[in-house]
């Protein structure tokens, strides 16, 4: 599949079964086969019978990627200097599907808190404070759908496991722009959100701090927002200015 595409990646016009199964040393029966499963992915486009190209999924998943890099790039620095002033785990997560995946963190043995949640790690949208922001941009019919796939399956006895009451949680996250996970993923650990905005006004990310549940300190929360309202600015986010009295 791999040498598929880097043949499909080395011609910007579309190429024929026949080439492609010669560049790549595969039997043609083979070659129609894997290309037939990455066209039904749109990984590859059929522009007419027996010829194939790229497809657009591929720009998809790559903008995907760009972006996900971008906001790295630009939140590593002021995510240190957080870590500076309050000497806790900062997190850096972005949307996946019906999860959130960390990207990035900033943090120290003297934080006193084992960071268990590696970066590329995972966890359910519900569970976390970053996916509560996201879930509170989605509509109310995605979250009741979300809650249907998902059934909201919790990890401690904190966890949100009702809709009414994630719904109730997701309209806070909306009016305060800020979401908490108390103790919702793992006992004995808290987490406040912000989020990060593209220039769009997109939420693309959140940056959370964790901290040992009874450590969590309300003074943070400035801090937070103001480390995510920096990294927002450096993609090109523009709060939408205050109305004219």
């Amino acid at each position: 599949m791999f040498a598929l595409i880097d043949v499909l990646a080395s011609r910007e016009e579309a190429i024929s079964l026949k080439e492609i199964s010669e560049r790549t040393g595969l039997h043609p029966s083979t070659t129609h086969r894997i290309l037939n499963d990455l066209a039904t992915g749109r990984f590859v486009d059929r522009p007419e019978a027996g010829n194939y190209r790229l497809g657009m999924r591929l720009l998809e998943l790559g903008n995907l990627v760009k972006a996900r890099l971008s906001v790295r790039d630009a939140a590593l620095a002021p995510m240190r200097e957080l870590h500076k002033l309050i000497q806790q785990p900062v997190n850096l997560s972005v949307r996946q599907g019906d999860e959130i995946v960390y990207v990035e963190r900033a943090y120290s043995e003297r934080s006193g808190m084992q960071v268990v949640r590696a970066i590329g790690g995972r966890a359910p949208l519900h569970l976390t404070s970053v996916g509560k922001l996201f879930l509170a941009v989605d509509e109310p019919q995605k979250v009741r759908a979300y809650a249907t796939r998902t059934g909201l399956a919790g990890h401690t006895r904190n966890s949100i496991t009702q809709l009414p009451i994630l719904e109730r949680e997701l309209s806070k996250a909306r009016q305060y722009g800020i979401a908490r996970d108390n103790e919702e993923l793992e006992l004995g650990v808290r987490c406040m959100a912000a989020g990060i905005h593209d220039d769009q006004g997109r939420l693309v990310a959140g940056l959370s701090i964790s901290a040992p549940a009874d450590r969590l300190d309300e003074g943070w929360l400035p801090k937070l927002e103001a480390t995510a309202g920096e990294i927002s600015q450096a993609l090109g986010y523009k709060p939408s200015a205050p109305n004219a009295v």
